[in-house]
Formats: C-alpha cells, structure tokens, sequence
C-alpha cells in the first residue's frame, strides 16, 4: 500500500503562555515562564500553591453562554483551540466534504472541575440525596470535547478521543495520521485539551509528591535536567492541529506548516507512575517512531522531550536518547518546553506537537528555561545541547517530540521541514 502525504495545515491554543497561538509562539521563543500563584481555588491547606493557568479566560467571550453551561473547562478549551484551528486552516470554508474530516481530541482526564463540583455538592448535601446535574456525565467524559467540535462543525468522519495520561494527545496525533494517510480521511482536527488545576487535581498529584513545591519562587520551579528540580508544575489548556492529506491540502491552496512523515508508540510495563531507570519504553518508542517515518537517528536535528523536570524522569529519557541517537546526540537541539508550559498532562502532547511544527517552518528552537550555572546532575549528561535559558537559530529539518504518560504509556510523533 502506498501512503499518502500528511501536512499541518492550521494551528490553535489556549495555553498558560497566552491565548491563541502567535502569543505563545512568542512567549516560547522569548524564555517566558506560565507560572504563577493558583487563582482557581484556595490553596491555603496544600502543599503546592502554583501551577500553569490560562490567563484572562472568559468563555463567554468565545462561546454562548447557554451552551458553555453544558461544557466542562477542559471541553470549552479545547472547542476555542479547535476553532482557532479550523479556522486557520481555512476548514470552514465552502466544497468541504464534511464527511471526509474528522475529530480525533483527546484528554488525560477529562471533566475533573464538574467532577469536583458535583461529587462536592453531594457529599455536602447527602440529605438531598443524588440530585445531579444532568449534564454531569457529558461534561464528564473524556471523549466529549471531540464530540462537540464535531458537533459544532459538522465534521462526520473518525470521532473519538484517545486517553493514556500524558501521552493521550501524541496517540490522538498518531491516529490522525493514520487515517489520513491510508486514505480514510482527508482531514482531521486532532489535538488535546486539560484543565486539572482544581483541589482535587493539585490535591492527587501532590499526595504523590510529584508537584514542584517551589512555592517561594513559581516561575524557576519548572527546572528540567536542572540538579535542584524537585517535581513538575502543572498545566492546562488546549492545542489543536489540522492534519490533512497533502493532495487535498493543496487543491483548495491551504498554508502548509509541517509535514507530518511518522509515529510511534511502546509500553514501558515497568511502574504505574515511574518511567523505567534505564528508559526501555522511551527507546522502544523513539526506534519504532524513526522506523515508521523511515529515516536514521542521524537525520533528525531537534528534539522536543518529555522533560517533565522530575529527579528520576528527566535522567532515565537522556539515557534513552543516548542509546537511540549514540554520538548523534551531540549535534542535535533538545529542549523542554515544559519549563515554560508547566506540564499540560493530556495536551502535553499536541502543544510539544505544534511546537515542533513552529519550530521546523521558523528555524527557531525555544528553549528549555531555569537552568542554573554549576547546576549539574551526576546522571545528565551536560555535553547534550538542552538549549538552556535562550532559543537558539537553526535550520530544522527534522523534529521529533515525546510524550510519556502514567500507566507505562510512550508515544512519539515525528515532522519535517515542508519542501513542497
């Protein structure tokens, strides 16, 4: 079987960086951190007090108000990226074969605000008994924002939404790809969306002392690969991705970012939570990932890593480069975007995503901000070139991005530079 040709025709996002995409391609050009002091909810009881929030969001000032009220956060985030997007792409327009497109958007939780809410109210109210809301179940489910772009727009191809933790919208990515690529699709809006910063979210995740608690200083807390990082700083938002067939993209004289050319998944089947010491899974991943796009170790020149900024995370992935890439290593660009992002779980993914595809169409490689001069780890080895603290000018050909999640989950989608 012969393989079509996939491209990056529209972006969106709604990120702790900014509210749509040329502001946080600025601000991750620049070195600009989304950290800040958490304003969704008292965090005067936790131990953690910061996260990565969207900044200035109103939904009323996108959406209906009658409709938002069906939506969860996490749903409403990604509904605005997507029609940022879309309409970038210019998918909206007239002769779109609706049933050609579809809505592959994923999340690594889903509803965890309508969770709080409700589960909240009735545990206050138990004499009342289970009066939910009726909405609480759609607004819930992790699937529902692929539903309500589909919805909104009409698209009735391949709709559904992909979850495994962090890695679920580079699976989303993945599938969309294959899609469109064995011709099932002509298009397809993917991409993820997450809004966790709630007590219940930032409660879990510091019961695992997984939460950077660098409460005196939120903005440098976000440290990958740095000797004094001391746990991830959440995030949330949304960022979708038009992929489309190159032939179709063409025809109707659509704007081309990136070509997508390969993906990849793997297992570590290692821990619930930890990634394996030694990496197993993220080499497994990477390997498969250069298999299916056809290409050598040799022929990528960025990449953009999980680099969650975890102590034992951060290591094990370097290992993993080091025995993918061997002395490669040396000459490519890597870089964690998460130090500026914080860690956006389920669009963790699509945001690394659109980085890489910015990243190749710009010549530009953001960097991976707050490392500390004489900050060394034993277990990194410092002659990779992490592009710290400063984006740094190159000539991209190739990118590829990580994105592993809890559960073992690795997922790894690779783009290139678009040469007609």
């Amino acid at each position: 079987m012969e393989f079509k040709r996939v491209v990056v025709t529209g972006l969106g996002a709604l990120s702790p960086l900014g509210n749509d995409v040329p502001l946080t391609w600025d601000a991750l050009i620049n070195g600009k951190s989304g950290a800040g002091p958490i304003t969704a909810f008292d965090t005067t009881l936790f131990k953690t007090k910061f996260a990565c929030e969207v900044k200035g969001f109103d939904v009323n000032q996108y959406l209906d108000r009658k409709e938002s009220r069906k939506l969860d956060k996490y749903a409403q985030l990604g509904l605005i990226a997507a029609g940022e997007a879309i309409r970038d792409a210019g998918l909206d327009g007239e002769g779109i074969n609706k049933d050609r497109v579809g809505v592959i958007f994923s999340s690594g939780i889903g509803g965890l605000n309508t969770m709080d809410q409700e589960v909240g109210y009735y545990c206050q109210n138990p004499e009342k008994g289970p009066k939910f809301n009726p909405f609480f179940i759609p607004k819930l489910i992790a699937d529902i924002a692929a539903g309500h772009i589909s919805i909104t727009y009409g698209y009735r191809g391949p709709n559904f939404g992909t979850v495994s933790a962090c890695a679920s919208s580079t699976n989303g990515a993945i599938c969309a790809f294959d899609y469109i690529r064995m011709g099932k699709a002509d298009a397809i809006v993917t991409g993820g969306s997450e809004a966790p910063i709630t007590p219940t979210g930032v409660g879990g995740f510091n019961s695992m002392n997984a939460l950077s608690t660098r409460n005196d200083s939120p903005q440098t807390a976000s440290r990958p690969f740095s000797a004094s990082r001391d746990g991830f700083v959440m995030g949330e938002g949304a960022v979708c991705l038009i992929f489309e067939e190159l032939e179709h993209a063409l025809a109707r004289g659509a704007k081309i970012y990136a070509e997508v050319i390969g993906g990849g998944a793997s297992g570590d089947a290692y821990h619930l939570t930890s990634s394996h010491p030694e990496g197993l899974g993220a080499i497994l991943v990477m390997k498969n990932a250069l298999q299916d796009a056809g290409i050598r170790p040799e022929d990528v020149d960025y990449i953009n890593v999980h680099g969650t900024s975890t102590p034992v995370g951060d290591p094990s992935e370097v290992k993993a480069i080091l025995k993918v890439f061997g002395d490669h290593t040396y000459s490519m660009n890597v870089s964690s975007t998460k130090s500026m992002t914080g860690h956006m779980l389920g669009a963790a993914g699509a945001m690394e995503a659109m980085v890489c595809a910015l990243a190749v169409q710009n010549g530009i490689i953001p960097p991976t901000i707050n490392y500390e001069e004489g900050d060394n780890d034993p277990d990194i080895d410092y002659r990779i070139n992490f592009t710290f603290n400063k984006a740094q000018k190159r000539d991209i050909k190739i990118a590829l991005s990580n994105t592993f999640g809890f559960g073992g989950h690795n997922a790894c989608i690779i783009v290139k530079k678009f040469e007609g």
